[in-house]
């Protein structure tokens, strides 16, 4: 492996798929699901041009990276989640929750 940290839920899954004893609950309307999202997420038809701050676009940059993928497709992501409306805002969560 590459220096990637697992914890032990991560390590005993990862032994069942190397001895073949994994056994996935996906069920097929939820990959079904998932795949469409996906393919919807990563169509790229169109190109925008967008200005960013310095400071926004260094921590995209490094989220990015620390989910090892490219920024662009990051911002991709942000923005298909945002317009489907699954993307939630932890902030404004935590304060309805302390409103109520």
């Amino acid at each position: 492996m590459n220096n990637v940290k697992l914890d032990q839920k991560e390590r005993d899954l990862l032994d069942d798929f190397d001895s073949g004893n994994f056994t996935s609950t996906l069920t097929e309307k939820r990959k079904s699901e998932i795949q469409a999202s996906a393919e919807d997420t990563f169509k790229r038809d169109k190109r925008i041009n967008i200005r960013l701050s310095g400071h926004d676009l260094s921590a995209i940059q490094r989220r990015a990276l620390e989910e090892g993928i490219p920024y662009q497709t990051l911002v991709a992501s942000v923005l298909h989640k945002y317009v489907s409306g699954t993307l939630q805002d932890i902030t404004a969560n935590k304060l309805s929750k302390r409103t109520r």
